[in-house]
């Protein structure tokens, strides 16, 4: 998956803490050499989250 600032992503439940996957849009992408790449998504509510990108889906 290739994820860039200002696409809309699904976010865990597995970061998030919810019972269901979360809309989020984009805000940074980071490769870290240590876990890959880190993907931070912010919802409609305004709550940040952050984690490695396969705990993120592409929304189309």
């Amino acid at each position: 998956m290739k994820v860039k600032v200002g696409d809309n992503v699904m976010i865990s439940p597995e970061v998030t803490n919810k019972d269901d996957w979360e809309k989020g849009k984009v805000i940074d992408v980071e490769a870290n050499p240590f876990i890959g790449t880190v993907i931070s998504a912010e919802t409609e509510e305004g709550e940040i989250f952050f984690e490695k990108e396969c705990l993120f889906k592409l929304v189309s």
